[in-house]
Order: structure tokens, then C-alpha cells, then sequence
């Protein structure tokens, strides 16, 4: 159930999210409250779960993570130790970035990072295509990042 959020706690949210190491001086500079109130309000966000981590965005470029695919992939079956199988393989391959059940033509969405695509295709063949129940497995190449960010619109 969301929190309910009044102006000064989105404006903290919106200052964190672009800068999750403000200081908290800065911080409540930024969102008109002195600095007490302010790192009250960031705590009562942390402790609420509204503000799960703090963490650093690495450039992919600097180390070796330089392309990013999208892999569609289809099980044997959505029968519960089949899905829980695949889920408990992909938490272990730091290659994959993200994972979503889906609802539709394909069970899983993946977002997976290698250095080039000789990389991924080791990767395709010596893990994914390894997990137990996975019956298909279709790569998205984009050709351009238009928009990525970790922003949400608060």
C-alpha cells in the first residue's frame, strides 16, 4: 500500500533519487527545511521502505558490461518447481540485470549485460539454455538507448 506522501517527502525523494549522496545540509537546502526535520523525514522514508538502498551507477562502458540484450525466454512448464527452478538459477548469474514474470507470449523477461556478443552467446550456451525447464530462448538486440533511468516520477 503506498505511503501517503506529502510535497516536502517528494521533493526529498525527487533530490535522492538524482543524488543519493547529498549531504544532509544540502539536502534540506534543497527541499526548504532545516536540517533536524529534514533527516527526521529521510529516516521515517527509510524505515517506511519507501527508500529501500542508496547505491552508485556504474557505466557499463568502464567495466566490460558494454551491451545489454533482452532475452525472452519460455519454460516447459508454469508449474511451481519449474518456475522456481529457473528463478533460483538466474538470482545466481550476475549477467542478468533484471527478471520479470510475464504475463503473455513469453514466461520471463531478462535484461542481461555482456562485454560483446560473442560473450553472451558463451553465456546463452553454458548457462541459460542450461536451466532445467527451459524449453526457448529469444534475444533482443537494441540498437540505440533512447532513455534509461533509475527516476521514478514522483
Amino acid at each position: 500500500m503506498p505511503l501517503n506522501l506529502d510535497a516536502i517527502d517528494r521533493r526529498i525523494l525527487r533530490a535522492l533519487q538524482r543524488d543519493g549522496r547529498l549531504q544532509n545540509l544540502e539536502l534540506a537546502r534543497q527541499v526548504g527545511l532545516s536540517p533536524s526535520p529534514c533527516l527526521r523525514r529521510v529516516r521515517l522514508l527509510e524505515e517506511a521502505g519507501v527508500i529501500e538502498r542508496y547505491v552508485a551507477l556504474v557505466n557499463p562502458l568502464k567495466v566490460d558490461a558494454a551491451i545489454t540484450l533482452f532475452v525472452r525466454v519460455w519454460l516447459t512448464g508454469q508449474d511451481e518447481e519449474t518456475v522456481d527452478r529457473f528463478t533460483d538459477a538466474v538470482r545466481e548469474l550476475p549477467q542478468v540485470l533484471e527478471c520479470h514474470l510475464m504475463a503473455g507470449d513469453c514466461d520471463f523477461l531478462l535484461r542481461v549485460v555482456a562485454s560483446d556478443l560473442e560473450a553472451y552467446r558463451q553465456f546463452q550456451i553454458k548457462h541459460l539454455a542450461r536451466i532445467k525447464g527451459v524449453q526457448n530462448l529469444k534475444t533482443e538486440i537494441p540498437m540505440q538507448k533512447i532513455k534509461l533511468t533509475t527516476e521514478l516520477p514522483i
